[in-house]
């Protein structure tokens, strides 16, 4: 890219747009068969109107744009406007509860907060409480304040120039000690990342994309869509994933991406099979470790491999089993061009086949740090700047990456991420809890479940259910134990440290 050229990552996915702008970009269905049309030209248009409204809020200079909504086209193009205007989008997954919502705005003190029109009510005094100046709506049946001022201003707006080294998002990660960080990714991190993968995944003119991914996160939001807009590819666009829709639109799509679950949930549809999958190019999983039971089953079903890769928060793509080469079921496959991944052990020597140790990443899609946590980016990076994930993985024999653990204890439910110290501390707080531990156990939907072991206070008798609803209350859904099993004592180390493993064993089944 010459240096003069614009590096906003907006300007570098309307490049991929087609020149017929009335061409269907974005098919919306519903589960009842009705369908919804937007052409390239109504995003440009739209996303120009969004921005100019941005534009009008007199936002500082880097101003970020927490977002809490519900999927929707209109989302996606405030994300678009929002990189158009040249602010930082943040968005937030929209099973966070008031407790979580008050960090987060706390933390990235964004210019303005976009809610749903039934969250409005709660959210509006923690945005002003943190003297957020403007909060705005948006549902997802196009309604809501912020449509409403968008609508009159103007459909053209001369994208903001931005270098690459700019911020454009901010992706917030639980951490371990329960205080989430946010991720600072630039234009150039998530546009580095963007043009790989249209590469590597042989992203072409034609292709049709089925998008049943949530948006506030990595997978659906950046993976996804930039593949298709970048590529002038149609979306069908699904609101929230359902078996029964996907199956029903499958024959017209050329590219799904989901999270294992949802690979899961389509095996036990029955009407899923090779008929309905017979236009398809291209099926991939992410977010959590794909089962190599599910990879076998799909296959045998389908007559094709699911291609699995691995990605973070913090640098997006990373590896991916081949296009056209083998895809090795338990596998993330290789390191993606331009992107370097080493496995280092404890001496901080590299590792050879079979060896386990920390993975450690550098490239252009690499993060440049956590958003107010200088020392935290220092801990992260090692001397010669690598990033440690806290993932930790070993080589095959053929140079084909596999993922065994996590040093950070993270739990992957249902594609989310789960850190059990966030949760302890919740158990820990409530009345009659001595102490708790969080783990992970096998599951066949959600790849794993959460759990949770608690101690009593002495002379006090726990209920599970009243915790468990306890939780519901203060947290997101996805976070909550599926159960929580009650005991005299944590099994712990000569060190005092929990043992987890032996609490896996014991209540894995």
């Amino acid at each position: 890219m010459p240096r003069t050229a614009n590096a906003n990552l907006y300007a570098i996915l309307a490049a991929g747009f087609p020149a017929d702008r009335s061409a269907c970009a974005i098919e919306a269905v519903d589960g009842e068969g009705g369908s919804l049309y937007y052409t390239w030209g109504d995003i440009d248009r739209a996303s120009a109107r969004l921005a100019n409204l941005l534009a009008s809020l007199g936002l500082a200079a880097g101003a970020r744009v927490a977002v809490q909504v519900e999927k929707s086209p209109e989302a996606l193009l405030l994300y678009l406007a929002t990189l158009r205007a040249g602010y930082v989008y943040l968005p937030l997954n929209t099973a966070y509860q008031a407790g979580e919502l008050d960090y987060f705005i706390g933390n990235a003190t964004p210019g303005l907060v976009v809610c749903s029109p039934a969250a409005h009510a709660w959210v509006e005094p923690i945005a002003r409480q943190h003297k957020v100046r403007h909060v705005l709506t948006l549902g997802e049946q196009r309604q809501g304040s912020l449509l409403a001022g968008a609508a009159a201003h103007s459909d053209d707006f001369s994208t903001v120039r931005r270098r690459a080294g700019d911020l454009a998002a901010i992706l917030y990660t639980s951490g371990t000690t329960g205080r989430s960080k946010g991720a600072m990714l630039s234009h150039g991190n998530l546009s580095s990342n963007a043009l790989t993968l249209h590469q590597y995944w042989r992203w072409r003119r034609g292709d049709v994309l089925l998008h049943a991914l949530p948006i506030f996160h990595v997978h659906g939001l950046f993976v996804a869509s930039h593949g298709a807009l970048l590529s002038g590819s149609k979306m069908i666009w699904m609101n929230r994933f359902d078996p029964a829709t996907v199956v029903r639109h499958l024959p017209r799509a050329t590219v799904f991406m989901g999270v294992p679950t949802m690979y899961v949930r389509l095996l036990d549809h029955a009407a899923f099979d090779a008929g309905c999958a017979s236009n398809m190019r291209l099926f991939i999983s992410g977010s959590a470790p794909l089962l190599p039971d599910t990879f076998k089953q799909f296959e045998a079903r389908i007559g094709q491999r699911i291609l699995e890769r691995y990605g973070m928060s913090e640098t997006a793509m990373l590896t991916s089993n081949s296009y056209d080469g083998n895809r090795v079921a338990g596998t993330v496959g290789l390191p993606l061009p331009g992107v370097s991944v080493r496995v280092v052990g404890e001496s901080g020597q590299p590792c050879g086949a079979d060896e386990i140790g920390g993975i450690e990443v550098s490239g252009p899609n690499v993060f440049g740090g956590y958003w107010k946590m200088p020392e935290k980016t220092r801990e992260e990076f090692t001397a010669d700047g690598w990033f440690r994930t806290g993932d930790v993985g070993k080589w095959d024999a053929n140079g084909y990456l596999s993922i065994v653990g996590r040093s950070k204890d993270l739990i992957i439910s249902g594609g989310y991420n789960v850190y059990p110290k966030e949760i302890e501390s919740y158990l820990d707080e409530m009345p009659g809890v001595f102490e708790s531990a969080v783990i992970g156990v096998a599951h066949r939907d959600f790849g794993e479940a959460v759990t949770a072991v608690v101690v009593a206070q002495p002379g006090v008798t726990l209920d599970e259910s009243a915790l468990i609803a306890e939780l519901k209350g203060r947290i997101a859904a996805f976070k909550v134990p599926k159960r929580i099993h009650v005991v005299t004592e944590l099994p712990r180390n000569q060190m005092g440290k929990v043992q987890k493993n032996l609490l896996r064993e014991r209540f894995g089944a």
